[in-house]
């Protein structure tokens, strides 16, 4: 399980001057936005919902009632839907934000809280806490049956899920990857940050690496030059890997950045490139008829 727990380290590493325990507290749960904002005052995102319909709302997948963040234009119907997964620290108030990011931007975002069944993120007292007792203990088979079933419930709603794009931050773009060769409704995905190779397990058979070949969307990836987490030669074999394939899925490596740049609760956040992501990714979506 060594490369498990080097990607949780790889989300608090660059997080200097913060007690750990007091990062992983305001990272989850309600005392989330409180404990950060003296940090990142200056840096964090707050979108409002004016003009929103927003809040959390439970679906039934599998027997399992699922916390899913919607947000989306009020009044709107037959939106193109926008999947939103997390990091490992669950769907905290910076994950609901990018989903009201997206619904500005025209889409119906949903954001699952994907480890309801393993347990609360916030009850972890350390990281190596939360990847052994819920992150690595959540299986992908589950996580692929729960985004289907969130999307099932879109069409049910009235979303337009023939124009449908997931999205997710490391933890989350490693799913972004995955789900992308396991649906084929996917349209297009864009993984900021997300491992690429590493030790497969039970509950983790396969890594994205492992379907370069497989996806059915292109995806961008987006990465930081100076991941410290994600070595740019892992990067380098998936690209390797996607051009091999044909793929029409492209990587984006920022030099300068570390890991978390888009993470505007963090240190590691950088302005200018989370922007420049951003644009990439609506413009990705956009071209591939996620609009």
């Amino acid at each position: 399980m060594k490369d498990l727990h080097n990607d949780g380290q790889a989300l608090i590493g660059q997080a200097e001057g913060i007690d750990r325990r007091d990062f992983i507290k305001a990272a989850l749960g309600t005392g989330f936005a409180a404990a950060v904002l003296p940090v990142q005052a200056q840096t964090v995102i707050t979108t409002d919902t004016a003009g929103l319909t927003a809040g959390t709302i439970h679906i039934k997948v599998d027997g399992q009632t699922v916390p899913v963040y919607r947000a989306h234009p009020e009044g709107k119907v037959g939106l193109p839907v926008i999947l939103v997964i997390s990091e490992i620290f669950g769907v905290h108030e910076h994950i609901a934000d990018v989903a009201r990011r997206f619904a500005k931007a025209g889409y119906l975002a949903l954001a699952p809280d994907l480890f309801v069944r393993q347990g609360d993120p916030a009850r972890e007292k350390t990281v190596a806490d939360l990847m052994k007792n819920i992150i690595s203990s959540t299986p992908d088979e589950q996580v692929m049956r729960d985004l289907d079933g969130v999307l099932e419930w879109a069409r049910t709603y009235g979303a337009d899920t023939a124009r449908l794009g997931i999205t997710g931050f490391c933890y989350g773009g490693r799913i972004t990857w995955l789900y992308s060769a396991h649906n084929p409704k996917v349209k297009a995905g864009v993984a900021w940050y997300g491992r690429l190779v590493g030790d497969r397990t039970a509950a983790w058979p396969q890594l994205p690496i492992d379907v370069a070949a497989s996806l059915k969307a292109p995806v961008l990836g987006l990465y930081g030059g100076k991941d410290q987490g994600i070595p740019l030669d892992t990067v380098e074999q998936m690209r390797a890997a996607l051009s091999q394939a044909g793929s029409k899925s492209q990587i984006h490596v920022y030099p300068d950045a570390p890991h978390g740049f888009y993470a505007d609760y963090r240190p590691s956040y950088r302005a200018d490139v989370a922007q420049d992501g951003w644009q990439r990714a609506l413009a990705w979506f956009k071209t591939h008829g996620v609009a």
